[in-house]
């Protein structure tokens, strides 16, 4: 299926709490869900870690081989943020840092996950949707806990799932990734579709909760704050 054209978006982030909401309620109308239009080779996980009460964030990107979710390459850095701790407005907190990983990746993946929402979001602007549209690629968000709207909790069997429902609209889905193990909260972020990205978190889920992206992406960046690790980018194989 050919995909409706998109382009990347740019903005500043010097905003104020007030700007920033508002900004979030004009990129929404940017948003495209919609079925990816090639498969996927390569898929990216992004996440940050710091220390409580720092502003200095250490962040990563990981890409995957889709098939084996074996890591091939990453990138991270180390970042202090410009936006304050606002619940509903961590994009602005937290993409700057994921987008200097972003731009210096040895290649980019055709899709990424985060940990956070795309448009399970109460202004349908999670990390994941924000993220997408600045760079026009698919995302995914794929986060521990519900941020908004409601859901009947699904048994708790690997494949298992109920939406996430606001009104009539759905936002999402809390997916078990694992049997006996409580869901995850999945939504589409930008130009993938909502039963995609559903299917796509339960595809990346290997014998634990999280999806293999972000959980790779959070291992590497709990190195990194740790030092176990210098910030930088590596790769174990050719993208050709």
């Amino acid at each position: 299926m050919p995909m409706t054209p998109s382009h990347p978006i740019r903005h500043s982030w010097s905003l104020s709490p007030a700007e920033a909401a508002a900004l979030q309620q004009q990129l929404r109308e940017r948003v495209i869900l919609e079925p990816l239009g090639q498969p996927i080779r390569f898929i990216g996980g992004a996440d940050l870690s710091y220390n409580k009460g720092s502003d200095e964030f250490y962040a990563g990107i990981v890409v995957l081989d889709y098939d084996s979710m074996a890591v091939v390459a990453w990138s991270t850095v180390i970042r202090r943020s410009p936006f304050p701790y606002i619940p509903g407005l961590l994009s602005f907190r937290e993409i700057p840092s994921l987008m200097d990983a972003w731009e210096q990746l040895p290649f980019m993946p055709g899709l990424i996950a985060f940990d956070g929402h795309g448009i399970a979001h109460p202004r349908r602007m999670g990390i994941a949707s924000h993220f997408g549209l600045l760079v026009d690629v698919p995302t995914i968000g794929c986060a521990k806990k519900k941020l908004t709207g409601h859901y009947e909790e699904p048994p708790l069997r690997r494949g298992a799932f109920t939406p996430i429902l606001d009104g009539g609209e759905t936002l999402g889905f809390a997916l078990c990734t694992k049997d006996k193990v409580k869901p995850v909260f999945v939504s589409p972020g930008h130009r993938v579709s909502l039963e995609q990205s559903r299917d796509i978190m339960l595809h990346c889920a290997r014998g634990y909760r999280i999806p293999e992206p972000t959980r790779q992406a959070h291992l590497l960046v709990n190195r990194l704050r740790l030092g176990a690790v210098e910030a930088g980018v590596g790769q174990y194989v050719s993208e050709q």
